[in-house]
C-alpha cells in the first residue's frame, strides 16, 4: 500500500501518540496547507515541543535515563546492563549522591522523550511514584512505574507507556534489570488497546490550550 495523507483541521492539535499511530498506519499528517502541526509549549518550559506531522526523527534505541540522589547507584548500574543489550543512553543526571530535587530529572527524562530526543525513558527514585507523576505532566508522554515485570508488559502491550520509573527502595537492582528489559522489549498490542489509549489522548488534549 502507498503512503496515505490526512489534512488536521487548522488550529487542531496532534499529541505524540496520534502522530505515533498514524506513522505505523503510512498515514502522514499534514494542515491544509500541507505544513507540519507543532505542539504547544509545555508550561514549564521555555523549550517547544516537537513536531508531530510524522514520527519523531531519533535515533534507533536511544533511551534517557535519570535519577534523584536515591535512584543513582542503580541508575549506574542499569546504564551499564542496557548499554550491553544495545541500547544507546542519553543521560540526564543527576551525577552524584548529593542531595537533589527528583522533579527536575524526572521532567529532563520526559522532555527528552516528548521532544523526539530519545525513543523511551528510565527514571528512578526512591519509590518510583513521584517521578512517575511528574513526567505523566508533560504532554505525549505516558509513563508506568513498574513493581515486577508483569506490570512492566502490561505497561506496554496495553497502555503503550514510553517512560519507565522505578523505585531503588522498593525493588532489588537484579529485579530492576528484568522489568527494564522486559518494559523495552515489549511492543504495543494494539487492536482493542489502542482505542483505550487514544482516549487517555482525549483527556490530555482537553487540557492542551
Amino acid at each position: 500500500m502507498g503512503s496515505k495523507t490526512l489534512e488536521v483541521p487548522k488550529g487542531a492539535i496532534v499529541t505524540p501518540l496520534a502522530a505515533e499511530l498514524a506513522s505505523s498506519e503510512g498515514i502522514t499528517l499534514v494542515d491544509a496547507q500541507g505544513s507540519n502541526k507543532t505542539a504547544p509549549n509545555n508550561p514549564s518550559s521555555q523549550e517547544a515541543l516537537p513536531t508531530l506531522s510524522s514520527k519523531p526523527e531519533l535515533k534507533d534505541k536511544v533511551v534517557a535515563v535519570g535519577s534523584d540522589h536515591g535512584g543513582f547507584e542503580l541508575k549506574e548500574f542499569l546504564k551499564k546492563y542496557a548499554q550491553s543489550l544495545g541500547y544507546e543512553l542519553l543521560d540526564v543526571g543527576t551525577t552524584s549522591e548529593d542531595p537533589c530535587d527528583y522533579p527536575d530529572f524526572a521532567y529532563a527524562v520526559a522532555i527528552a522523550v516528548a521532544q523526539g530526543k530519545a525513543w523511551r525513558g528510565v527514571m528512578i527514585d526512591g519509590a518510583g511514584i513521584g517521578s512517575c507523576v511528574v513526567a505523566n505532566k508533560v504532554p505525549g508522554v505516558r509513563a508506568a512505574c513498574c513493581h515486577n515485570e508483569f506490570v512492566a508488559r502490561n505497561a506496554r502491550e496495553h497502555n503503550d507507556t514510553n517512560v519507565l520509573t522505578l523505585g531503588s527502595k522498593v525493588v532489588g537492582s537484579e529485579v530492576c534489570k528484568g522489568i527494564m528489559k522486559t518494559w523495552l522489549e515489549t511492543a504495543f498490542a494494539g487492536g482493542r488497546h489502542r482505542q483505550r489509549v487514544d482516549k487517555i489522548v482525549e483527556v490530555e488534549q482537553k487540557f492542551l490550550k
